[in-house]
């Protein structure tokens, strides 16, 4: 490590000794060697886990392709295949794409679910199960901000008989020797727990247009700190170093857990439209949004990647054969830090 490290360092230095931040991790990967693992804050290493929010999705729409290269499951296959309860309410022509492109209709969680629902996976799934979509399958594209990890969970459940937690260890953090890194159900021990400066976070209302219920559309550092959030398996969120996220994303551009074909396939375009949770323009890979964020479309049309409640953030990017993962213990109503650092690694690699 060198340079780039250095540059990275100086930068997570300032922003947690100016107050901005309070805990940062960065990690870079480029043609599978790690050229960045930086760490900024008292009492937090380069191998915390943090809890991260919907940077989780990161973890979960890769393993999904994982259990695809293993065989378990098929982009198209109907959904009602492995689960046929899901097949009501218009819902029969869902397949893992739609899933996988946040078209299947789903966006939000039935009123009946609430955050103390969430760990109660099978009344989340049979309230899912039962629910009529927002739109028909595959015709439009929202934000499924929790709906996301227990509908690509179930069907990895009903495919394996395994949990997703489970999975996680077996297929990739284990193999990968990243194990303590990255977690759905994350153990009672873990050392992490987020800050939040709750001026700087717009309260959420009850909007009666909104699509979103508040609880799934404004991070809250109770809720990210709860044991029973934290221990509980919910895939569209988790706890994760950066160092963890970017080896995983590594491990995904080298080859070691799908073939190139099969990478091509996930990061092409799937699904362009207009976000009918957020309003605005989406471009989805298979489970990923394209682009990289603070970038005009044409700087990286082939990276791909989620960002998290808070201002985590994690991509891929295929050409560059570079991946990048921010965690951060401080939650923030942006992504300006994000974007700080992700503009160092732009410059430092001639975009």
């Amino acid at each position: 490590m060198g340079e780039l490290q250095e540059r990275v360092q100086g930068e997570l230095d300032r922003l947690v000794d100016d107050g901005v931040e309070s805990g940062l991790q960065v990690a870079v990967y480029r043609d599978g060697e790690l050229i960045v693992d930086a760490v900024a804050g008292r009492g937090l290493t380069s191998r915390t886990p943090i809890f991260s929010f919907s940077a989780g999705k990161n973890v979960a729409a890769t393993l999904t392709h994982v259990l695809v290269a293993r065989g378990f499951l098929e982009y198209d296959r109907p959904v009602t295949d492995l689960w046929p309860e899901f097949g009501v309410q218009g819902k029969d022509t869902a397949t893992l794409r739609h899933v996988l492109t946040h078209t299947v209709g789903l966006p939000a969680m039935p009123r009946e679910i609430t955050p103390s629902e969430l760990p109660d996976w099978s009344r989340v799934c049979t309230a899912l199960a039962g629910a009529e979509p927002r739109w028909k399958p595959g015709t439009a594209t929202g934000y499924h901000s929790y709906t996301f990890g227990y509908l690509v969970g179930e069907l990895a459940r009903r495919a394996t008989g395994r949990t997703m937690h489970e999975l996680l260890h077996e297929f990739i953090t284990a193999p990968l020797g990243i194990e303590g890194q990255l977690y759905f159900a994350t153990p009672k021990d873990s050392p992490a727990r987020l800050e939040q400066r709750a001026q700087d976070w717009p309260a959420a209302t009850d909007d009666d247009d909104a699509i979103l219920a508040p609880w799934e559309s404004s991070p809250s550092a109770v809720f990210g700190n709860s044991d029973e959030i934290l221990t509980a398996d919910i895939p569209s969120v988790g706890s994760a170093t950066a160092h963890g996220l970017a080896a995983m994303y590594d491990a995904l551009l080298q080859g070691r857990l799908v073939d190139p074909a099969q990478l091509a396939e996930l990061s092409a375009p799937a699904f362009e439209g207009v976000d009918q949770v957020f309003g605005n323009p989406a471009r989805m890979a298979l489970g990923f949004p394209i682009g990289r964020i603070g970038a005009p479309p044409e700087e990286n049309p082939t990276a791909f990647g989620w960002p998290g409640g808070g201002g985590s953030y994690a991509y891929a990017d295929p050409a560059r054969g570079v991946a990048f993962a921010l965690t951060k213990t401080r939650l923030l109503p942006n992504f300006d830090t994000a974007l700080s650092v992700t503009k160092i690694l732009a410059d430092y690699l001639g975009r």
